[in-house]
C-alpha cells in the first residue's frame, strides 16, 4: 500500500485495526496453548471463540483510548510503552471480571488472561521498536537523489566525539554517518570507539579523508586551540567539505552532546581566547535577591548581561529599552527560560525625564546597569546633537536617579572609542565617563563605575554580520584600511567581565577588560570568507575603502594620564579617576542649553573640547 493512501485518516484506522487485531489475536491464541502445554481440551478452543468475539474489539477501543491509532508508529517512546501497558492492564482486569461474572462459562481460563496481558503487551511493543528501528535504518532525508548517507569524519576521539557518534547512530533518519575519528592521542589510534575506527594522527588527514571518501568533517574537541581549528577548516576548504563544530565545553562536560550543538565554525572559534573564570559567588551575592535595571536591555550587550542576571537569581529584573521589537524579542526569551522570574519590559527612552524618574521611584533598583547607547562611529558623525542627547544627557540622568533613589551600584558601559576620541560617538562616551567620576565624588551611598572595551564579535552593526551578508551576496566585502586593527571579544564574555567589575567596583573607577591582542580587519575578512568554504581575492573580492569619518587606525585602550592598575581579576583592570576634571554636569548643562542653536560643526568641537578637558 502506497504511503499517500496512509496518509487519509480512515484508511490509517482500518490498516492499524487489522495489524493490531492479528498481532491480539495471535497473543490470545498462543497463550491458551501455553497455559495446557500445546494440549488444549476441544471445549476449551471454544471458550477461545467466545471470549475473543468480546476480548479483542475491548482491546481496540482500549488502543483507541489511550490514542495509539493517532500516535505515530515509528516514533516510540517510554511515554507510548506506559499507554500500551495501561490499555493491556485494563483489558486483563475486565476480562478476570468477566471470568467472575459468568463463573468461568464461555471465557477462557484466568491463566490464559494473564499469560495473554504480558504476550499481548510484550507483542505490541516489540511491533513499536520493530518500526522505529526500520525507521531509523531505512527512512530519513536522504542527502542525495540515490539516498546515499553522508560519510562523516569526527575529529576528536574524547567524550564529545563519542556522545555524538553514539547521537548519530540512533538517528539514521538524518541521512549521516559517522564512518571513523581522528586523534593525535598516539594512544587511541588503532582502537576502535562505538566500533569505528580511531585513526590519526592530525597530520594525516588528507590522506584519511581521500582514503575514506568523506563528505563532511565534526571537530568534536572544545579545548582545541583556534590555529587547530583553523588548520581543520582550511583543510576542509581544500577538499570541498562541509565543517561543523561543537563548541560548548559545558556541553562536553555533562554528556549532553546532540545533533541540535552542531554549528558552523565562526570568527570568535578563532579569537583564541580561553573562557573567563568569574567570581561566581560575588557576583551571586551582588545579583541575588536584588532589583537589578539594565538600561539598552534589548541591545546586544544589554540583552547578554540580562541572560546573565537571570541565572543568578534577582528578585526583579528591570528591562528598559526604547526599541519596542527589541524590547520584545528580549522579554519573551527570558519569559519562557525563568518562567518565575519577574520581569518588567518598561518600553521608553533613558533619556525621559519624567518616565526614569517614575520607574526609579516605583521600583527602587538597587544596581543599575546602563548600555543605552548610540554606538555607530559614522552615524553619529553626521548626527552629533542625537550621540549627545543620548550617550551623554540619558547618561547623567539615570546616574544621577539612581544615586537620588537609593541605588547601591551604577554601572556604566563604556567604549575604547573614549580614548583619545577622534570622533562624535567617543568623544560622547568620554564624557559620559568624566560625568560617572563627578557623581561618585558627590555621591553619598551609590557606588558608580564604568566598563571601557573594544568591539563584541556579533553586535548589530558589527563588522561580523556585515562581512557575512556582503559574503551571502557575492562580495565585495569592504574594508576601511588594509592596517586598520580593533580589540574583539565575544558578547558573552563582555557580559560576564562587567559583571565582575561591578561586583569589584568599589566607586569611581573605569575597569579595563583585558582585549588581547588587537585584529586587522582584513585579517578577520580574510578568515570568515575561508570559513565559508570561498577563497579570498578569487572568489570573493577584499575591497579598501578609506577610513570613515570619526574612525581610527588603530583603537587604544586607555589615555596617556592614566594608570592603569591590576585587579583581583586578570582579565579586569582599573583606573582611578583623577580629581582635576573639573565640572562637567555645569558643561553638559550648557550645551543643553543651546543645542537647538549652534550646527553640528560647533557642536563637534564643543564636544571634543569637553572631552579633552578644556
Amino acid at each position: 500500500m502506497s504511503v499517500s493512501l496512509l496518509r487519509n485518516p480512515l484508511i490509517r484506522f482500518l490498516v492499524l485495526a487489522a495489524i493490531y487485531l492479528l498481532v491480539l489475536a495471535a497473543s490470545l491464541a498462543l497463550s491458551l496453548l501455553l497455559r495446557f502445554d500445546f494440549s488444549v481440551p476441544p471445549a476449551y478452543w471454544r471458550d477461545l471463540a467466545a471470549s475473543a468475539a468480546w476480548m479483542l474489539p475491548l482491546k481496540l477501543a482500549l488502543l483507541c483510548f489511550m490514542g495509539q491509532f493517532r500516535s505515530l508508529l515509528t516514533f516510540f517512546s517510554l511515554p507510548d510503552a506506559t499507554k500500551l501497558a495501561l490499555a493491556m492492564v485494563s483489558a486483563a482486569a475486565l476480562g478476570l471480571l468477566g471470568w467472575f461474572i459468568f463463573h468461568g462459562q464461555g471465557v477462557v481460563p484466568r491463566g490464559v488472561i494473564l499469560i495473554d496481558l504480558v504476550l499481548s503487551f510484550s507483542a505490541l511493543t516489540s511491533l513499536r521498536v520493530a518500526m522505529r528501528l526500520y525507521r531509523e535504518r531505512h527512512t530519513g532525508n536522504p542527502t542525495s537523489l540515490s539516498g546515499r548517507r553522508k560519510r562523516m569524519l569526527v575529529i576528536g576521539a574524547g567524550k564529545a566525539g563519542a556522545a555524538l557518534c553514539l547521537e548519530i547512530q540512533s538517528r539514521r533518519g538524518l541521512g549521516a554517518e559517522v564512518i571513523a575519528f581522528v586523534d593525535d592521542d598516539a594512544s587511541k589510534i588503532g582502537s576502535t570507539l562505538h566500533t569505528k575506527p580511531v585513526m590519526g594522527p592530525l597530520a594525516e588527514l588528507p590522506g584519511i579523508i581521500t582514503r575514506l571518501g568523506i563528505d563532511k568533517i565534526v571537530i568534536a574537541m572544545p579545548s582545541a586551540a583556534p590555529s587547530v581549528i583553523k588548520s581543520l577548516v582550511q583543510t576542509a576548504n581544500n577538499f570541498g567539505l562541509d565543517h561543523d563544530i561543537l563548541p560548548s565545553i559545558a556541553q562536553m562536560l555533562d554528556r549532553r552532546v546532540t545533533i541540535s550543538h552542531l554549528r558552523h565554525v565562526e570568527p570568535e572559534d578563532l579569537l583564541g581566547r580561553p573562557p573567563a573564570k568569574l567570581d561566581e559567588k560575588g557576583i551571586g551575592n551582588l545579583v541575588g535577591g536584588a532589583v537589578v535595571m539594565v538600561t539598552g536591555a534589548g541591545g546586544s550587550i544589554g540583552a547578554a548581561l540580562c541572560r546573565q542576571i537571570t541565572a543568578k537569581s534577582p528578585s526583579r529584573l528591570l528591562l528598559v529599552e526604547r526599541s519596542e521589537p527589541a524590547l520584545f524579542g528580549i522579554h519573551e526569551e527570558l519569559r519562557h527560560a525563568f518562567p518565575s522570574m519577574e520581569l518588567h519590559p518598561l518600553a521608553t527612552d533613558a533619556g525621559n525625564a519624567e518616565r526614569m524618574e517614575d520607574i526609579f521611584r516605583n521600583h527602587k533598583p538597587s544596581l543599575v546597569f546602563h548600555a543605552a547607547a548610540h554606538k555607530h562611529v559614522p552615524m553619529m558623525e553626521q548626527q552629533p546633537a542625537e550621540a549627545f542627547l543620548n550617550n551623554v544627557v540619558a547618561t547623567d540622568l539615570v546616574a544621577r536617579l539612581a544615586g537620588e533613589h537609593g541605588a547601591g551600584r551604577f554601572v556604566l558601559i563604556s567604549t575604547d572609542k573614549a580614548v583619545n576620541p577622534t570622533s562624535v560617538m567617543g568623544a560622547t562616551k568620554r564624557i559620559a565617563e568624566m560625568v560617572i567620576a563627578e557623581l561618585q565624588r558627590e555621591s553619598r551611598g551609590c557606588v558608580y563605575a564604568a566598563v571601557r572595551f573594544g568591539n563584541v564579535l556579533g553586535s548589530s552593526g558589527s563588522v561580523v554580520p556585515i562581512f557575512r551578508r556582503q559574503i551571502a551576496l557575492g562580495g565585495p566585502v569592504t574594508v576601511t584600511h588594509p592596517e586598520a586593527t580593533r580589540f574583539f571579544m565575544s558578547i558573552s564574555e563582555a557580559a560576564g567581565l562587567i559583571m565582575q567589575s561591578a561586583w569589584q567596583a568599589r566607586g569611581g573607577e573605569t575597569f579595563l577588560l583585558e582585549m588581547g591582542e588587537p585584529v586587522k580587519i582584513s585579517d578577520l575578512a580574510r578568515h570568515m570568507i575561508e570559513l565559508s568554504g570561498l577563497v579570498p581575492h578569487k572568489e570573493i573580492e577584499i575591497r579598501c575603502t578609506g577610513l570613515r569619518p570619526g574612525e581610527k587606525l588603530v583603537e587604544e585602550t586607555s589615555h596617556s594620564s592614566e594608570t592603569v592598575q591590576p585587579t583581583v581579576h586578570p582579565k579586569v583592570k582599573s583606573i582611578q579617576a583623577p580629581s582635576h576634571m573639573g565640572e562637567i554636569r555645569t558643561s553638559i548643562t550648557a550645551l543643553h542649553k543651546d543645542l537647538n542653536r549652534i550646527g553640528h560643526a560647533e557642536l563637534r568641537e564643543r564636544l571634543h573640547r569637553m572631552a579633552s578637558g578644556s
